[in-house]
């Protein structure tokens, strides 16, 4: 009753901090072992639907992760668009913009935060149903700003609320709803949990 969201493993713009939006970077060795890593947790949980963004590093993830199988690629779930930030760490891009925040100012010259805010909203919208208790459960493999962003707007808060959610490299949150019904982060930012806790 549950949906899964589950960063990519680690790439090497990751691991210099370099945003990594549209650039179809690949995973390290280390992330692909990571990914992997996710298999065997992962194969407890049936899982009704997954939705997978189409850039390679999600997608090898998935693949390695072993929840490939039937997933459905989508564009909703690409990385922010950083525009001029891309692969460029924040304190280079604040060099050039002082002040410069990804979260209430967008890419320079890429996506806003109110774009973002549209294309995770229908991706909560298709997600709905998988929150509820008694439901069949769902997993969503994506990027740390995005599913950042997607965890703000399941919580029916402004996206500007990810950046308080940070996500490392191949670790998951799970999005529930209480028994009253009111969207809640369950977990966040840790190993995949065991199925009942």
């Amino acid at each position: 009753m549950s949906v899964l969201v589950v960063r990519h493993g680690e790439t090497a713009w990751a691991v210099a901090h370099r945003h990594t939006g549209r650039a179809d970077v690949p995973l390290t060795e280390a992330g692909r072992a990571d990914a992997a890593a996710l298999a065997a947790p992962l194969a407890a949980w049936p899982l009704a639907l997954v939705l997978v963004s189409p850039l390679t590093r999600a997608v090898t993830t998935a693949q390695l992760a072993g929840i490939i199988d039937g997933a459905e690629r989508v564009d909703d779930l690409l990385e922010w668009d950083y525009g001029r930030a891309e692969g460029r760490t924040r304190e280079d891009v604040q060099a050039e913009l002082p002040g410069w925040d990804l979260w209430t100012d967008g890419g320079p010259d890429g996506e806003r935060p109110q774009d973002v805010r549209a294309r995770v909203d229908r991706v909560v919208a298709r997600l709905a149903p998988y929150g509820d208790a008694g439901g069949p459960h769902a997993a969503v493999v994506a990027h740390g700003h995005v599913l950042r962003a997607l965890a703000a707007r399941w919580l029916d808060a402004p996206v500007e609320l990810g950046r308080r959610l940070a996500l490392d490299t191949a670790h998951v949150g799970v999005l529930g709803r209480d028994r009253g019904g009111t969207p809640v982060l369950q977990r966040w930012n840790g190993p995949v949990p065991a199925l009942d806790g």
